[in-house]
């Protein structure tokens, strides 16, 4: 159980605060317990629903297999896309696949680019179970996501939610700053052991890390990439990634109370466990379904070109193995958006022969062209796989064509 310290707020610069937000007072500041390296005790509920979550991965990822290096970049944008979508960031999958092959756009879009970043570097480097976890590698991790601000832990009190500008009415207040960085140091301990279930670990160690809130900003997209770096470093995941924000994203309100939960007197850990281990069992089945709706839209867009050919009278109707129009084909889901220089230089052919692909391939009706506002062509992008995305999103918010069947909430909805 953690405890809370009392602490007064009296803010020293209190310009441009409302006069209620002025007014001092005293607040309680939650300080977690130290999680040590060892995984607790669980019910039994609690420990069969994370087996079942774990065999549950398992599965997907061996369905998956060799297919996940292709869909891998579909999956980690979608899990981005639905991590930012819980911080209130909204950016759709088309619009995320424009902003990083361009390196510009909107905000909220290039945000995303960033937190795609920092959950292949969660994966790539993170991952690797041959060395410790450190703080500094939690604290590079955020810095990928939010680069603009200055890198390290916090040094000040924070808080979350709330009416205004003030601890004394915030929804919830994450321990003082003299402790982050003991209870992150420990933290880094408890991610770097691969013992026991990680289903467990990868679920105590996100609502742990939401608890701490080390940073000023990007807590929330920084601890949702951990979740990564534990299942493949324990080996739980060799191929795939398992989009579990969109499960969150899916249902925020029950999400955010299972992370209150996680923190009550006394701590509901079994609750948040089986809530965990249920989205991540959901997250697995939206992967595969998203791997297998692929796999059937690239069969019909090769139809799809082969019929355009035949129609124009090309010859032969089907494309040679080796031409350009069929890498392409090949790589949709892993590169979405083109331009002339991007397949230029992927494919190693010249700048015409990748504009003539791209050409045919939109004139087919299998990609779109993209337009800037004064009607010049930006790129063109595959709208159909962009779209499977999309849908897969969708399916999971409440009341989406999927809820009907979704697995116990992470806890009861927060009062209003």
């Amino acid at each position: 159980m953690g405890r809370y310290i009392e602490r007064l707020w009296h803010p020293e610069n209190a310009s441009g605060l409302s006069r209620r937000d002025r007014a001092p007072g005293r607040y309680r500041a939650y300080v977690p317990d130290e999680l040590g390296e060892r995984l607790p005790i669980l019910g039994v509920d609690a420990q069969a629903a994370a087996e079942d979550a774990l065999a549950v991965l398992a599965r997907a990822d061996e369905r998956i297999g060799a297919r996940g290096r292709y869909l891998n970049h579909l999956l980690i944008r979608s899990e981005s896309i639905s991590s930012s979508w819980i911080e209130g960031n909204r950016v759709t999958p088309k619009g995320l696949a424009i902003a990083e092959l361009l390196h510009h756009g909107p905000r909220q879009a290039l945000d995303v680019v960033a937190n795609v970043r920092a959950t292949e570097a969660a994966i790539a480097g993170l991952a690797d179970r041959t060395r410790a976890i450190t703080t500094d590698d939690i604290v590079d991790l955020q810095h990928v996501i939010e680069p603009a601000l200055g890198r390290g832990l916090r040094e000040e009190q924070n808080w979350v939610g709330g009416p205004g500008w003030s601890p004394l009415r915030a929804a919830f207040v994450p321990p003082p700053e003299a402790d982050v960085p003991r209870l992150v140091a420990d933290l880094a301990s408890f991610v770097t052991q691969t013992s026991g279930n990680p289903v467990v670990r990868a679920a105590i160690a996100h609502a742990q890390f939401e608890t701490i809130h080390p940073f000023v900003d990007g807590n929330g997209r920084t601890g949702r990439a951990l979740i990564h770096t534990i299942l493949r470093r324990a080996d739980a995941l060799r191929n795939v990634l398992i989009p579990i924000s969109t499960v969150f994203a899916g249902d925020t309100d029950s999400y955010v109370a299972g992370l209150v939960r996680y923190r009550a007197e006394p701590p509901a850990l079994d609750d948040w466990v089986v809530g965990f281990a249920h989205a991540a069992e959901r997250a697995a089945g939206n992967a595969v379904k998203l791997a297998d709706d692929i796999a059937a839209l690239d069969h019909g867009v090769y139809d799809r070109l082969v019929a355009f050919r035949r129609e124009r009278g090309a010859n032969p109707a089907a494309p040679r193995r080796d031409a350009v129009v069929l890498r392409i084909l090949d790589t949709l889901a892993s590169d979405p958006a083109l331009t002339v220089d991007s397949v230029s230089t992927r494919l190693s052919v010249s700048p015409q022969a990748a504009h003539r692909a791209l050409t045919e391939l939109a004139d087919a009706d299998v990609l779109g062209r993209t337009k800037d506002q004064r009607g010049r062509l930006v790129c063109w992008t595959a709208d159909r796989h962009l779209a499977l995305v999309a849908l897969t999103e969708r399916s999971n918010r409440v009341g989406g064509e999927d809820t009907r069947n979704r697995k116990p909430r992470l806890g009861p909805p927060l009062p209003t």
